[in-house]
């Protein structure tokens, strides 16, 4: 019986997505445009429904448009427009999206020429291939990694660019369940929206507070038949394992819910997608980008806020998960949420620095927003008068940007306007942690401005009350709207975490000779003349610049770009003098400079590129310049002093040098600044010449506080081959011990229950069980031994042995991209032959606070998991649990008690889950019932009856099969606990003793038929 691709992922899909309401359509009725692959039938019919005025020729000539479209050189970015409008012949209904008509389709080819490809599933919306769904088995080679390398081959080649511009949304699924935190995933279901070059994958993971509202439909039985006829496949309908795979809460048919059910689909296609037009290396490109689940559900929790009549709160979604990409989108949605309401909505980003406001316009001008940009009060005045949602002749939908300080007594609604109309201001608050002082007049003059404004905060970190204690922020800004941690941001591999690297030794040395010797000779001096002189400021570069040499040479990547955070403007200034003294003046006109890629090999001092960042340092535009030479690897250094902070984001920036102690958010900051995910690598390293341990202790604590308030207490739960008949017999029985814990009725199941093994010791005595059996069939055709009577069904063995080596092959790419770049930096300093004059002592993960809160949640969680708390592998482990948080305050450790704590955590995470996974496979052996595993644990404990489980199993589930039956027949013989207990001693004595031939004294009798008399009292009695 077909076991694939196909039988195990596909054809559940398709039937889950008729659950959805998607009308199948056979391969053999694909009736469509081979040009655009659009199903000109149902596009003419569906369309003219839609514009129930339009002619058939005015349909036709939109389809004609659309096939030129399509081959536009601009990601799909005009058809999407076309696609999305609101005016003119519409291709969907958004008003009433069950009005348009959704179908689905299997192996549908994508043709040029020559050139094609066929994606597993295509979802189309009114005949077009808006969608397309690709799955692969579970542990499948190479995982989901294999998919991305081909979608991006195929994307790249110009011959599939009308498919790629069609195309909005993408699913790819080997129908297993993520792996939080790696750098890599090989293993889960992601989306991702079009792209030439590289296409990034996104995890989705639903919001309880903002589930599904379609419900699904029942299957329907025809259209069943119609799939599985249709492929080939009618033989699996009563299998287990495609009655298993059939489940909606499988992970392909999760993610298929999430985003293709009707109102979700149209919340993706209508808000979700954005065009961003940049420049590299002075050539204009464009991306298409897709929201990211968090922006999505704070983008759905905004909009049940104002339904709820709540005006204003927080956004709390930490550094790097794009927060003002969150304000664009937001200006897309909220236009049509008060356009229903008949209200003109006008939107304003309100920042309270001039380098925030210079990001924020060209992310905002980048995505096409048409930005206002306030440079001055009485500009700022005008604006508030105009109550038009759109002043541009163009009709773009725009964004007012302005600086706080702009915020005037003269601002303000109760001022003349030019006419009466419904008007909604939306104020969108940057880093609203930082510097809205209450007591300022800046934020006094906002707040009156227009007393019924919106106002949505958005911060990275939350609003810690030891940084706000003068004030109530929640007060002011309102409550938290939605919720992002810093953890889940590494889990979905939008972040990564920190190294902090310590410098001692020769350097402090040097450093403390120097700034001696300056005291000794000027007397006591200021501190910003010590640090900015020219005998500390050499040192200190020569220690930077070797050490970033270093950096790209150890990842043999030249691209990897460096940040200094200066003590003060003055220092900066004089390592950036000092810096062109050694590599020669800098190119001021960042258009200039080239990106010129240098092989590290070669050189020990690769002539670098650097900038100098500073409000009183060249003009806007050209500063603005320099940064875009940074971002494309034109500049290799920048030296800031309190610029770019905050906001600013570079994907290459891996080594942030830092001068000077940061406290509380302004630390949290500027540490994310080297936390963006760059090719493969897992962190981002900040080089502290400054101590930042305790300030970061400090700041760690209350962000651990601020969780804590949020989260609650999670603490207190805490051979050879010719062999002799016997010695076959005996190897057989064997491999069936072997297998025991396994469900060897489903395949399925087995393939479900040996994904979540880790251990490749495991799976490799594994798949050498399987290989014996394998091989001793071979033996018993050979040597005539076909009366051994033992229940194995060899076929579906070598099955099992397949799927057992795919998990090994798995495990095997993950242990080979674990290593990849380790092995890499120690080949590549092996090559090179690296001199320190100053070394650094240690180097260390900085650790925030929620990981810790994370690890001991999930740890909490996988023992509460557990169903057999008698268990004294389990009691081992709580308690060791219990001894690490005994007499601790957890808001009071330090970080490096922080990462002893993470680490004993994981090690106690990762028993419980293997304690777990063994009795989940136990479980399924005892078709679920979990009174039966804690008995067979109770019996095999401390060497047990000394037979093999696998006897012991039989045993007991005959046990448990005539137990049930008699119960069945009168339930009020468990209330009668004298006849059950005789009852059932001679059920276990039949079964043990006769059948099994286990041998049994009276005492162990007893102690067999206690613990099953137990566990069926303490469930009649309601105790499980």
């Amino acid at each position: 019986m077909a076991f694939n691709e196909d039988s195990r992922v596909k054809i559940p899909a398709l039937l889950h997505l008729t659950r959805l309401g998607y009308q199948y359509i056979p391969q053999n009725q694909q009736k469509r445009q081979e040009e655009t692959n659009i199903f000109t039938e149902i596009f003419f019919e569906s369309i003219q429904r839609i514009n129930p005025d339009a002619t058939k020729d005015e349909i036709k000539v939109v389809l004609d448009e659309i096939t030129l479209e399509a081959n536009f050189e601009d990601l799909g970015e005009k058809f999407y427009k076309r696609l999305t409008s609101s005016s003119g012949i519409k291709l969907i209904d958004f008003k009433d999206f069950n009005n348009n008509s959704f179908h689905v389709t299997t192996e549908l080819t994508c043709r040029n020429g020559e050139e094609e490809f066929r994606p597993d599933i295509t979802i189309l919306i009114n005949g077009i291939p808006l969608s397309f769904i690709e799955v692969k088995k579970p542990n499948n080679k190479d995982g989901i990694l294999a998919e991305r390398k081909r979608i991006n081959q195929r994307f790249q080649n110009p011959k599939f660019r009308r498919f790629a511009n069609i195309t909005q949304l993408m699913i790819f699924s080997n129908n297993m369940e993520y792996e939080d935190g790696v750098i890599e995933p090989i293993q889960g279901a992601y989306y991702a929206t079009s792209a030439y070059k590289k296409l990034h994958f996104s995890y989705f993971r639903e919001d309880p507070d903002y589930p599904v509202q379609d419900r699904l439909k029942e299957i329907n039985p025809e259209k069943e038949i119609e799939i599985l006829k249709d492929n080939n496949l009618y033989a699996i309908k009563d299998s287990p394992e495609y009655i298993t795979n059939k489940h909606y809460d499988s992970p392909t048919n999760r993610i298929l819910t999430s985003l293709l059910s009707r109102q979700r689909f149209a919340f993706i296609l209508k808000y979700t997608l954005a065009y961003v037009h940049e420049e590299e290396n002075g050539v204009p490109v464009v991306q298409k980008h897709i929201m990211r689940y968090p922006q999505i559900f704070a983008t759905m929790a905004i909009a049940a806020k104002l339904d709820q009549g709540i005006n204003k709160g927080i956004i709390w979604h930490t550094q790097g998960s794009g927060k003002t990409a969150l304000a664009y989108y937001n200006v897309k949605h909220l236009t049509d949420y008060f356009q229903k309401k008949n209200i003109i909505p006008k939107f304003y980003f309100i920042v309270d620095r001039i380098d925030l406001l210079e990001q924020a316009t060209t992310e905002f001008s980048n995505r096409g927003l048409k930005v206002n940009r306030v440079n001055s009060r009485i500009e700022f005045i005008n604006d508030m008068k105009k109550v038009g949602a759109i002043l541009n002749h163009a009709g773009e939908p725009e964004i007012t940007v302005v600086n706080i300080q702009k915020f005037s007594d003269e601002v303000s609604t109760d001022m003349p306007i030019d006419y009466d109309i419904n008007v909604q201001r939306i104020y969108f608050l940057d880093e609203a942690h930082r510097s809205y002082n209450p007591k300022g007049n800046y934020l006094a003059n906002l707040i009156s401005s227009d007393k019924n404004a919106i106002k949505i905060a958005l911060t990275g970190t939350p609003l810690l009350k030891e940084v706000a204690k003068e004030y109530d922020s929640k007060k002011l800004f309102g409550d938290y709207i939605h919720k992002y941690y810093y953890n889940m941001s590494i889990a979905d591999g939008y972040t990564l975490r920190l190294i902090r690297e310590e410098i001692k030794s020769k350097f402090q040395m040097q450093m403390a000779e120097v700034l001696d010797r300056l005291q000794v000779k000027q007397g006591d001096i200021l501190k910003t003349e010590v640090y900015a002189h020219e005998q500390y400021v050499r040192p200190l570069l020569e220690y930077i610049t070797d050490d970033l040499i270093e950096f790209r040479v150890a990842n043999n990547d030249s691209s990897l770009g460096a940040m200094v955070v200066c003590e003060s403007a003055t220092q900066a200034k004089k390592l950036f003098e000092l810096f062109e003294e050694k590599y020669g003046v800098q190119e001021i006109d960042a258009s200039k400079l080239v990106a010129e890629p240098y092989n590290v090999y070669q050189t020990k001092q690769p002539k670098l590129k650097a900038a100098l960042i500073l409000h009183d340092a060249n003009d806007k535009e050209i500063r603005k310049d320099l940064i875009k030479g940074f971002k494309s690897g034109k500049v290799d250094i920048l030296f800031v002093y309190n610029m770019l902070l905050t906001g600013f984001s570079a994907n290459r920036l891996k080594k942030l040098y830092l001068n000077r102690v940061i406290k509380d958010h302004n630390l949290l900051q500027a540490l994310t600044r080297v936390n963006r995910p760059y090719k493969s690598y897992e962190y981002g390293y900040v080089v502290d010449f400054a101590d930042i341990s305790k300030a970061f202790d400090r700041t760690n604590a209350l962000y651990f506080q601020e969780l804590q308030n949020q989260l609650g207490d999670d603490f207190e739960y805490y051979n050879n081959l010719f062999k002799s008949k016997e010695e076959v017999q005996k190897d057989l029985q064997q491999v069936k011990e072997t297998l025991f814990q396994y469900n060897t009725q489903n395949k399925e199941i087995f393939s479900q229950q040996i994904q979540q093994i880790k251990d490749k010791s495991i799976v490799l005595d594994l798949v050498k069980a399987l290989q014996t059996a394998k091989d001793l069939r071979n033996v018993i055709k050979l040597e005539g031994y076909e009366d051994i009577e033992l229940d194995i069904n060899f076929s579906d063995y070598n099955r099992f042995l397949i799927e057992a080596r795919a998990q090994l092959d798995k495990l095997n790419v993950v242990d080979n991209l674990q290593n990849k770049e380790e092995n890499t930096k120690l080949l590549n300093l092996a090559l090179e032959e690296v001199y320190f004059d100053f070394v650094k002592i240690g180097e260390n993960e900085l650790v925030l606070a929620d990981q810790l809160k994370n690890q001991i949640r999930t740890t909490r969680e996988a023992l509460q998991h557990n169903f057999d708390q008698q268990d004294p592998r389990f009691i081992s482990l709580r308690e060791e649990l219990e001894r690490i948080f005994a007499n601790k305050k957890l808001d009071e450790v330090s970080q490096d008690e922080m990462q002893e704590h993470i680490h004993l955590l994981k090690n106690i995470h990762d028993k419980v889950k293997e304690l777990n996974r063994l009795n989940n496979n136990l479980k399924d052996k005892y078709q679920n019932d979990e009174k039966y595993v804690r008995i067979h644990n109770r019996l095999t404990e401390n060497e047990g009856l000394g037979v093999q489980e696998s006897k012991l199993f039989d045993a007991l589930i005959k046990v448990k099969e005539k137990t049930d039956e008699q119960i069945l027949k009168n339930q009020n013989i468990l209330s009668n606990t004298a006849f059950f207990e005789k009852n059932l001693m001679q059920n276990v004595v039949k079964e043990f003793v006769q059948t099994q031939n286990i041998k049994l004294d009276f005492k162990t009798t007893q102690k067999i038929n206690y613990l099953i008399v137990s566990e069926y009292q303490q469930q009649y009695n309601g105790y499980r």
